[in-house]
């Protein structure tokens, strides 16, 4: 069955770095659009970032631009974000997501990222 798994998340000070992975399994990877959301206590999950089955393209949201980067390795059936300059309002439960080619959307349990002093 599909799987989405994410790791990477943790602690960390304003100011620091985390890279999130999330690997896939179940369904053929290299032909599924990948998103990242995040979803903070109290908050309804917004979308964070996307990016193109090629990873040749990629759109953020406003508040990450500049700060965050998605990336996929097709070979690994793993995409990653890659979160600088981390800031307190960054704290949040983040997903992956797929969406395949035959319209099915999945989603990851989620890892905690907290960002304070």
């Amino acid at each position: 069955q599909v799987q989405l798994v994410e790791s990477g998340g943790g602690l960390v000070e304003p100011g620091g770095s985390l890279r999130l992975s999330c690997k896939g399994s179940g369904f053929v990877f290299g032909a599924a659009f990948m998103r990242w959301y995040r979803q903070a206590p109290g908050k309804e999950r917004e979308l964070v970032a996307s990016i193109t089955i090629s990873g040749m393209s990629t759109t953020y949201q406003e508040f990450v631009k500049g700060r965050f980067t998605i990336s996929r390795d097709n070979a690994k059936s793993v995409v990653y974000l890659q979160m600088n300059s981390l800031k307190p309002e960054d704290t949040a439960v983040y997903y992956c997501s797929a969406v395949l080619s035959n319209g099915g959307y999945y989603w990851g349990q989620g890892t905690q990222v907290t960002v304070s002093s």
